[in-house]
Formats: C-alpha cells, sequence, structure tokens
C-alpha cells in the first residue's frame, strides 16, 4: 500500500495578494468611515478631561438615527453628560466646518442657567467635578451667569446667536429646543462653547468619544496652522515620541 504523498502548498500568486490588501484596505475604510474614527483634540476647552493632543477612538455607530435597513445597530439618544464630537454649528470664515469636542449639559426640553459658573438644569444645581469653575480673578458676567445678561458686543458671540438667544429665553432659564443639544466645555473660564455660537442640531453629531489611544504633549492651535507649523510639529512628535507621549493616558476612558 503506497504511502499517500502530502500536498504541498502553493505559493500565493501576485494577483491573490493584491486581492488580500484589497480586502483589508477596504475592511480598514469601512470601519473608519462607518463604526470608528481617529479624533486629534486641538484645543484645550475639554482640560483637564481630554487634554491637547490626545488621540481619540470616536465610536460613530450608536448617535446614528435608527432606520429600517439599520435596526440592529446599537442606536440610542444622546444624554446629558456625555462627551460628544460633533460638526460646529456655523462655518467657517473660509467655508470649512470645524469639528468639536464638548460635552453635553442641555438635551431637549431642558431648561438652564449658569449662577457663579454653577450650572443648574430643570432647576438643580448641578454636582460637575470635572469643570472648571471661575475665580475673582477671571469672572465674567456673560459667560459665568449665562444668560442673565444680553449678548450686545459680548466678544465671541456670533451675530445670528445673538439675534436666536431671545428666542428661547423663559424667565431666568434657556430652553433647549428640539433635536437641538447645549454643549459646553470642561475648562468653562476658557471654552468657546454653546453659550457664544448657540444649539448644535441632532445631524450635527459625529459620534462619541470612547478611549485615549495615543497622547501626546502639543501645542494648542491657533487658527488654522500653516504646513510649515504642521511639518514642524510633526519632526518634534517624530524626534521626541518617547518624551512627549503621556503614557499613563494610554488607553484612558473618556467620560
Amino acid at each position: 500500500m503506497t504511502k499517500p504523498t502530502e500536498k504541498t502548498q502553493q505559493p500565493e500568486t501576485g494577483l491573490q495578494s493584491f486581492a488580500s490588501l484589497c480586502v483589508m484596505a477596504i475592511s480598514v475604510l469601512f470601519v473608519y468611515a462607518f463604526i470608528a474614527q481617529n479624533f486629534l483634540i486641538p484645543s484645550a476647552s475639554m482640560a483637564s478631561t481630554i487634554l491637547v493632543g490626545d488621540h481619540d477612538v470616536v465610536d460613530r455607530v450608536s448617535l446614528v438615527p435608527a432606520s429600517p435597513w439599520a435596526h440592529i445597530l446599537p442606536y440610542r439618544e444622546l444624554r446629558r453628560g456625555e462627551p460628544v464630537v460633533f460638526y460646529k454649528p456655523i462655518l467657517e470664515s473660509d467655508g470649512s466646518e470645524d469639528i468639536l469636542v464638548k460635552r453635553v449639559v442641555g438635551v431637549p426640553g431642558d431648561r438652564i442657567h449658569l449662577r457663579g459658573g454653577v450650572l443648574h438644569v430643570n432647576g438643580v444645581a448641578q454636582h460637575e467635578p470635572y469643570a472648571a469653575m471661575p475665580t475673582a480673578a477671571n469672572y465674567n458676567l456673560y459667560r459665568d451667569d449665562f444668560p442673565l445678561i444680553p449678548t450686545r458686543n459680548v466678544p465671541g458671540v456670533t451675530a445670528r446667536w445673538s439675534l436666536e438667544l431671545p428666542q428661547h429665553i423663559d424667565g431666568d432659564d434657556l430652553v433647549v429646543p428640539p433635536d437641538s443639544y447645549f454643549m459646553m466645555g470642561d475648562n468653562r473660564t476658557n471654552s468657546l462653547d454653546s453659550r457664544y455660537w448657540g444649539f448644535v442640531k441632532r445631524e450635527n453629531l459625529v459620534g462619541r468619544p470612547l478611549f485615549i489611544y495615543w497622547s501626546i504633549d502639543t501645542p494648542e492651535e491657533d487658527g488654522n496652522p500653516t504646513l510649515a507649523e504642521q511639518a514642524s510639529i510633526f519632526l518634534r512628535h517624530l524626534t521626541h515620541f518617547a518624551t512627549d507621549t503621556r503614557w499613563r493616558r494610554t488607553f484612558q476612558i473618556v467620560r
């Protein structure tokens, strides 16, 4: 009886290798476009929860509106107190869309106001240990007692919001309209947020930051950096990767 010969493994052809790479690239693009996305924090408005130079993985699935063909997705409404990534409700001067990350402090129907920097929602003062409170040295009446005074001549307030804000005030409170959210940065004294440009619509939401996969000491952006400035930052990251990386923030959950 002859012993069966072992089947030799055929080497992968160039076409098969190319097909494998295509499948991998399509899978990565699908995950990046529809499930999760990298987001680099450009400003200190969410410090110390999220720092400049944090690279976050953003969940793009759970906030996608439910539809008949996607009912199996884990969709849910945005909850008060959650950090969220979204498109800024106004265009930049060059017509581009700015992507920001802030915390949701008001959901549809909420009545909100601030007194002495303390946020009140539906008449209840909120306990927010992550929020920076104003001091006597940096106190600002418009920002910290919002919406107590008119927006006239307040630096940073957009013309559109200046006209729209009075329409949503009832007594001492600002009332959040349907399909809209009121956003504020955790660094309350250094955050241009809904107090300055208004509500964020439901369709502007991008997703929820899940965790920080890499954090590196990075200067805060001042407007749109030039190519030379971007190249300089990249070279610094490349040459100081080990010393500038905030290793303790790696895989830290964003709450």
